[in-house]
């Protein structure tokens, strides 16, 4: 569950880079937890005759950081040096590709287990995972727990990793037949994933394998064609920002975003921003991974968006002069415009997304506001 600070830590960890044919950008911020808990890896070019080979993902950490601290920086090598990836002479198929990815993660995870009993288990964390696996023809999702991955083709959301939730039937059958039960949508009323690496806690019923326990460590795994003219960016974030973005509104709001940057970090900061005024109570990381076709910066988005800033700034001025004595707060002034049809407003991030040029208006119109009416807080905005 986690616990909760006074105001939100809204510093970024930041990355970038590109080779492959590939750009990505990240982001990952603390928000409102007390920890921060999440982790991602982000690797082009892979060793041992993978050269055009790349790796990206992220992991969400629950009850400590640990295991997503250790699979971020080992899971790819489990995954590539198992002899089910390897397989006989030459490239790995795509059979020993999705045979390999799961054996890394069983191995990877009874080497935790194994790591955690000699210290007696006092690692009681866990993670969800989430990645993709990029070569020259094909692109490998793969998911173990409710972070989600999404490729964008041809300006639409064409396929997404599905969560693995304890109310899913399919996982609900596996808990029980080990059994345990499904409360309040949770594993034994606690745990909020059905598949995750870590949770040994949740691993130890005697005559059930390591893929029939409460908790499962096998990943999903599918694999897609690349077609160089129709792929365009691939989203891999944790349950933080999806809580309070859909598909495709969040692939609308990316593909909007590249038209008018094309600074990767940059975006991925804006997605951030934009779930925490949203509402999220997370961790939140995400990793924008963009091929060739990614849309491009339009002189003419450009444009609109300047005209969007603009016309906001002076109708932040305008509810400023408006109210005459006393100036209102920054909620009064968010709830104001929301009631407003704002034209041209960013798909998918709205309102949400422009908090920060509001904000930034508001502070320089009243300079001398009590800190404390400061809210990044998203409580109570609307």
């Amino acid at each position: 569950m986690g616990a909760f600070l006074d105001k939100p830590k809204m510093e970024k960890h930041n990355a970038q880079g590109q080779g492959n044919g590939l750009r990505y950008g990240l982001s990952s911020m603390q928000g409102w937890r007390v920890e921060m808990e999440d982790a991602h890896t982000a690797v082009i070019g892979l060793p041992s005759g993978l050269e055009t080979w790349s790796f990206f993902a992220v992991y969400d950490g629950h009850a400590g950081s640990q295991v997503a601290k250790y699979c971020c920086e080992h899971l790819l090598d489990h995954i590539t040096n198992n002899q089910d990836f390897k397989g006989s002479a030459g490239a790995p198929s795509v059979e020993n590709v999705k045979n390999g990815i799961r054996t890394g993660f069983l191995e990877i995870d009874e080497h935790m287990r194994v790591m955690s009993e000699k210290k007696h288990g006092a690692d009681r964390s866990g993670s969800t995972a989430v990645g993709v696996l990029i070569s020259p023809q094909h692109t490998y999702f793969i998911n173990c727990g409710d972070s989600r991955g999404l490729l964008c083709r041809n300006r639409k959301v064409y396929f997404f990793t599905q969560d693995h939730k304890p109310s899913n039937p399919l996982e609900k059958e596996r808990i029980q037949n080990a059994g345990g039960s499904v409360m309040i949508q949770r594993v034994n009323g606690s745990l909020a994933v059905s598949r995750a690496l870590g949770d040994f806690d949740y691993k130890c019923v005697h005559g059930k394998g390591p893929t029939e326990q409460l908790v499962s460590p096998e990943p999903e795994v599918h694999d897609i064609e690349r077609s160089e003219e129709d792929d365009q960016f691939i989203i891999l974030a944790c349950d933080g920002i999806w809580d309070v973005m859909g598909n495709e509104e969040l692939c609308d709001f990316v593909r909007s975003r590249l038209e008018v940057t094309d600074d990767l970090e940059k975006v991925c900061n804006e997605v951030v921003d934009t779930c925490l005024y949203k509402g999220s109570r997370d961790n939140m990381s995400v990793i924008l991974i963009c091929f060739p076709n990614a849309p491009k910066v339009s002189p003419e988005a450009v444009k609109k968006e300047e005209e969007l800033d603009k016309y906001l700034e002076s109708r932040v001025e305008e509810i400023i002069k408006k109210q005459g004595e006393g100036v209102p707060d920054l909620v009064h002034v968010m709830r104001t415009l929301a009631s407003e049809n704002i034209p041209s407003l960013p798909p998918g991030g709205e309102l949400a997304s422009k908090r920060n040029v509001i904000e930034a208006v508001y502070n320089r119109l009243n300079p001398y506001k009590n800190d404390d009416t400061d809210s990044t807080s998203t409580d109570d905005m609307w």
